[in-house]
């Protein structure tokens, strides 16, 4: 069935729908991943956009649920230039085309997706429609108008604690988004987990007395979470608290930094950043639209992006505090800052 992508700046796209056909709204990104499209689908911290993947062939291995970030898929669409329509892999359980009729989730096939990712270089992502109407900008300029992304947390959310027993230190998890693999992750060392939904009290949280706090990823601007600042600046100096993307965005904000909105993200599996610590370059895994604009004070710059340098690590002075802006866990991704775990319990 044909369908278009209209951008707010009037730009329109045709090509033909797949997966659950039914229009929908979302902030236009794009992500330089290779691989790991059933990872992005399922990352909690793409919830309210329509993600453009800039590698022409998606979908040749299908779709296999053991990998999955999380309960369902996030994107508000999936933009692609040719999907594989027959997936060829020993772990394939279905095509991308079922899953994303089974998550009610729309797709979008060949269109330039070269032409499309220049566009949200040079002008920033913005917002975009994929419709089966043969819609021109003025019909559908109401529901762009409409769409608002700042409730994206508390939809994504845990809305129940939840235990993952362990043996070794206790961290508190608050749950913005929380990817599996960043579980994962805490689990292979160890953690006893305790994961709290996104507006958990600071008291409540302290009542489990746990060794580590940690501040997950997860969608949207961190300017949105007043509630949440107000909840993390009674946390700090009472417990050692690391934090991952969004996470980290917080901590700034908390410690009187300030966050600010990039041009058109960086999101893909091969950024370049240096730990300054180590001395060391690594190639990471990265998928956000904010970044720490402004430093707090009495804080250190720990990495680098090497593309724009903006700050991709930061760590506390005094204090057991410490946070990046990329996601160690990886999935998708270069699995080599796995370390960074370990730095995240060497503050207990």
């Amino acid at each position: 069935m044909k369908a278009k992508l209209i951008l707010q700046d009037g730009t329109i796209f045709e090509g033909k729908a797949f997966g659950y056909l039914k229009d929908s709204v979302g902030e236009v990104v794009f992500n330089t991943s290779m691989t790991g499209y059933g990872e992005v689908l399922t990352d909690p911290s793409y919830y309210g956009q329509i993600v453009t993947m800039t590698y022409p062939l998606i979908g040749n291995y299908g779709i296999n649920l053991e990998d999955v970030e999380s309960r369902g898929v996030h994107v508000k669409g999936f933009i692609v230039r040719e999907k594989s329509d027959e997936p060829n892999n020993f772990r394939c359980e279905m095509d991308i085309d079922t899953y994303l009729k089974q998550n009610k989730v729309i797709g979008l096939e060949g269109i330039d997706t070269r032409a499309l990712t220049k566009i949200l270089r040079n002008n920033g992502t913005m917002k975009g429609i994929i419709t089966l109407e043969n819609a021109t900008l003025e019909d559908i300029q109401q529901k762009l108008d409409k769409f608002s992304n700042t409730e994206a947390v508390r939809t994504v959310t845990r809305k129940e604690k939840e235990y993952i027993k362990g043996n070794g230190p206790k961290v508190a998890v608050m749950d913005f988004g929380v990817k599996q693999n960043i579980l994962r992750s805490f689990k292979a060392r160890g953690c006893d987990l305790v994961i709290f939904p996104a507006t958990t009290s600071a008291e409540e949280m302290l009542k489990e007395n746990p060794d580590l706090i940690f501040l997950s990823n997860g969608p949207g601007d961190p300017e949105d979470l007043e509630d949440v600042i107000a909840n993390l600046k009674e946390l700090i100096g009472k417990k050692p608290i690391a934090g991952i993307c969004l996470g980290h965005q917080l901590l700034a904000l908390t410690l009187g930094g300030q966050t600010g909105k990039l041009k058109f993200g960086h999101r893909g599996g091969n950024h370049p950043v240096k730990d300054l610590e180590d001395g060391k370059v690594y190639i990471t895994s990265q998928n956000h639209g904010y970044y720490v604009s402004q430093m707090p004070e009495n804080m250190s710059v720990t990495h680098i992006n090497l593309n724009d340098n903006t700050v991709e690590g930061m760590r506390h002075n005094e204090l057991p505090i410490y946070s990046v802006q990329y996601h160690p866990e990886a999935c998708p991704g270069p699995k080599d800052n796995d370390y960074i775990f370990d730095k995240f319990l060497e503050l207990i």
